[in-house]
């Protein structure tokens, strides 16, 4: 029974949110009264159905109900939520909704475009910029490469412009055509079928590329014509041309392309990723001739403001253009603009736009943000750094009595951050919105009005209010693992950090802000990367490190499905450095990231880590299976033999209405179970495979208790805190954090050999404090396995918890990228010129530490 105290404080709020009947996912049919004007976060385990209750149910139901007062054509640009299962909520003010979400997947997509700096900036060079004499003014579109009237002529905005050479699309010029010298060509028939085209038209396949004429080979790369030839395939030479002399009848008439023709032509159009990727690395990347990379045409780039044009003051950090433009808000600028007595409104212009920017810019440095700059494309910024983007946008806003519902706005903060992110939460409150936030940092959910503990525990056993009130009253209740952390930390055990086993040593690292920089990782040991947001850790980590260690172990990094056009891409940074020691420790590297582990409802758990397989030849292996004369196959929902035909295994139809949502309705035929009807008839122990589909991963340990290699690999998602998720749950339902913790479980169900390298980066991501042991506990055991684990992290728990620290900063960006603090985290913990010291020193007081020596070497 929830705690629910808000009858004897009604009169601190001026009004309360009453929810009846959630039945959202997990939630059981629950009852809540929440206060507005307040700041109410929603606590408990990962899984226990916070998310559900703020965002699936509350947030859904005020997007409807707004949707429902627009037109119907208006409705259709919105991405619609699907309608709550809710018996009534009372009470509820409209909603914005501040998610983990990467939004626009296009590198045009930028920092100024998301907090509309960009729309004032153009407008300020449009109206007060300097242009050179006899060039009239010019409009703001034609400040923006993504127009028509701003985008350079040449390589249409995108900065870069792409070619082939001969020696990118041969690259040994020894082999012979027929040896495949031209690697541009497709390697299957498409290949051959040039090559043999080539010997009709009487080149020599079988002399060395380098002893061809120049002029052929320029043709063979080269020409645009695409003659049509006789081709007979399996001919040599010279029977190909006899066969042309008697007029012979070819097997089929053949159209040549040129490599380079091949690479653009199938760049341009195929639909497969891998084949643009394939093609790909036979272009080469330049900056554009005529904008050095700039993006606009040069009417756009001759207008200065402050002595920088407008892409050069877009590449600076927000906090540099600030004190840029601080002059020309107050006046005190003295320019060519403002000396021109035949148009003294450009000075007015320049001011009033200044202060704007400025205003906007103070926000965006209040949330930590300064380091960033406008042109910096969404893609490559974190999933923390984008949701404060959004909400220095509502910040500024000045919006009043609005629901703001905010997804773990702390994630990616490091905790000196996090107070700069209270006190904007604080004004937004203060404006006289509510706040419903979603959260596990501790220092966040210390500072809330009101408490909602959902749990006890996650999936089908959460669901449950466990309270709802101030949150001194949550110390109350028994059954809340939140309650223990929040007001209780001696569950910290002292750690004693273990000795080095060598050290992995790096060089004249230089990537984003790290200039020229040396440092050292223990091997054989558990190392935590810190430092404020911006600081360098990740440049240095998740792209220097694994990117050198990859190289010297020969070892190719998994292609990532990168977002956005392939050519709107940044063009790739090259690594400065290089690994001096420490090799030797190390055969293999394992990145384990937030990345999804598909893109379709057809990818999930079971089948990610491999479990289903096994699953899918026990049922093969049954008595009906094998009369039957069904294979593993046949368990599948992807194969045609055994999926349902009337939803090709997706188990949901999709209903489109024009102007509201698209339904997504269960498959009439397998009533959602994916498979044919012959295939749900198998059964193992008294389950057919869609039932096992269905169970979460706690149901299905139980239920596979005596099958070791599907139970081994239950049980290790279960000790990564994976417990509650169901084996079919589709990957595109699943977190980041819940994403990295499949890809952790999938590597910690291999035989340890030892001697590996693990880079996770913010492991703790979406979790709480308590399954935040379970994964401290998993990572320890990888290292006493004998291998080696960096993570970034800015959670105190896990710091303290660590073998050695490496703190980078002071701050971020430009003022960021030096080592600050090596060693111990208790020695660490000492440094004066660390940010993290204090936090950690303070994490250390709290804990009830028996033998403060024990923490260090």
């Amino acid at each position: 029974m929830a705690k629910d105290s808000h009858n004897t404080i009604k009169k601190e709020f001026s009004g309360f949110v009453n929810v009846r009947g959630a039945r959202e996912h997990n939630l059981k049919n629950i009852d809540l009264t929440i206060p507005r004007d307040a700041l109410v976060v929603f606590t408990g385990v990962s899984g226990s159905g916070k998310s559900s209750l703020a965002f699936g149910t509350l947030y859904a139901e005020a997007q409807r109900r707004y949707l429902e007062s627009v037109s119907p054509y208006v409705r259709r640009l919105f991405h619609q939520m699907a309608v709550p299962e809710v018996g009534s909520i009372e009470g509820l003010p409209p909603a914005v909704a501040l998610q983990q979400q990467r939004g626009t997947p296009t590198t045009r997509s930028s920092v100024g475009s998301v907090t509309t700096l960009s729309n004032l900036v153009r407008m300020m060079y449009s109206r007060a910029g300097d242009y050179p004499p006899g060039q009239s003014i010019i409009y703001a579109e034609a400040f923006s490469p993504n127009t028509p009237e701003g985008a350079c002529p040449t390589c249409h905005g995108l900065g870069r412009t792409y070619e082939v050479t001969e020696q990118s699309m041969v690259p040994d010029d020894s082999l012979t055509i027929r040896e495949r010298a031209i690697a541009a060509w497709p390697t299957a028939w498409g290949g051959q079928n040039q090559r043999d085209i080539l010997v009709t038209l009487g080149y020599d396949v079988d002399r060395p590329w380098r002893e061809l004429p120049q002029k052929d080979r320029d043709w063979i790369l080269f020409t645009d014509e695409q003659p049509v030839v006789p081709v007979y395939p399996g001919y040599t030479p010279e029977q190909t041309q006899l066969a042309l002399k008697r007029k012979e009848e070819p097997s089929y008439m053949g159209t040549f392309s040129s490599a380079r023709r091949y690479v653009f032509h199938t760049f341009a159009n195929t639909n497969s990723q891998q084949m643009k990727k394939r093609v790909m690395q036979y272009m080469l990347s330049t900056d554009c001739p005529n904008c050095q990379g700039k993006r606009l045409r040069p009417e756009s780039l001759a207008v200065k403001f402050a002595g920088y044009d407008i892409t050069e003051l877009s590449r600076l950090p927000l906090k540099q253009i600030a004190n840029t433009l601080q002059p020309y808000a107050e006046g005190t600028a003295l320019d060519r603009a403002q000396r021109n007595v035949a148009h003294p409104e450009q000075a007015i212009v320049a001011q009033r736009i200044a202060e704007d920017l400025i205003a906007r810019i103070k926000v965006l440095l209040d949330l930590g943000l300064g380091y960033l700059s406008p042109e910096r494309s969404t893609p490559t910024l974190s999933p923390g750094e984008l949701q404060r983007l959004r909400l220095a946008t509502q910040l500024y806003s000045h919006l009043f009595g609005v629901v703001y519902v905010l997804d773990e706005p702390s994630a990616g903060l490091h905790p000196s951050d996090t107070l700069a992110l209270l006190t904007a939460l604080e004004g937004l409150k203060k404006a006289g919105n509510s706040l419903f936030v979603v959260e596990h940092n501790l220092d966040v959910v210390r500072h809330a009005d009101w408490l909602v503990d959902v749990g006890p525990e996650a999936g089908e056993k959460g669901g449950e209010i466990l309270y709802s009130g101030p949150p001194e009253g949550l110390q109350q209740v028994t059954t809340s693992q939140t309650a223990s952390y929040l007001f209780n930390n001696s569950k910290v055990h002292p750690h004693t950090p273990r000795t080095p086993a060598g050290w992995l040593r790096l060089s004249g690292i230089t990537r984003h802000n790290l200039k020229n920089l040396d440092t050292e990782f223990p091997l054989g040991a558990f190392t935590t990367v810190t430092g404020v947001s911006g600081s360098g850790k990740s440049s240095l980590v998740s792209q220097v490190l694994v990117e050198l260690v990859a190289e010297q172990l020969g070892q190719a990094l998994p292609t990532e499905e990168e977002e956005g056009e392939a050519l709107e891409r940044a063009a790739p940074v090259p690594s400065g450095g290089h690994i001096t020691a420490g090799m030797e420790s190390i055969k293999r590297l394992v990145r384990v990231d937030q990345k999804a582990i598909g893109r379709t409802p057809r990818s999930n758990m079971a089948t990610y880590t491999g479990l289903f397989d096994h699953v899918r030849k026990l049922f093969a292996n049954t008595k009906m299976a094998k009369a039957r004369k069904y294979d593993a196959g046949r368990f599948s929902f992807n194969v045609a033999k055994g999926r349902c035909e009337n939803c090709h295994g997706e188990g949901s139809v999709m209903v489109e209405l024009l102007f509201l949502p698209s339904v997504y309705a269960p498959c009439p035929v397998c009533h959602g179970a994916r498979y044919n009807a012959k295939t749900l008839e198998v059964t193992y122990r008294d389950k057919n495979i869609a039932d096992v589909l269905g169970m979460t991963v706690d149901t299905a340990w139980e239920f596979f208790e005596e099958e070791p290699l599907v139970h081994r690999a239950l049980t290790v998602l279960r000790e990564v805190g994976l417990g509650y998720l169901r084996l079919g749950q589709p990957a595109t339902e699943l977190s980041g954090g819940e994403a990295q913790r499949i890809k952790l479980a999938t590597e910690l169900q291999r035989a340890q050999r030892g001697n590996t390298l693990y880079i996770l980066d913010e492991p703790t991501t979406g979790l709480h404090p308590a399954d935040v042991e379970k994964l401290m506990v998993q990572l320890d055991n990888l290292v006493e396995a004998g291998n080696t684990v960096i993570v970034v992290e800015h959670t105190m728990r896990v710091v303290a918890g660590s073998d050695w620290v490496i703190d980078i900063g002071p701050g971020a960006g430009e003022e960021g990228g030096k080592i600050i603090a090596a060693g111990t985290p208790a020695r660490v913990s000492e440094s004066r010129e660390s940010k993290t010291a204090p936090f950690l020193k303070r994490f250390f007081r709290k804990c009830i530490v028996s033998d403060r020596t024990s923490l260090l070497f």
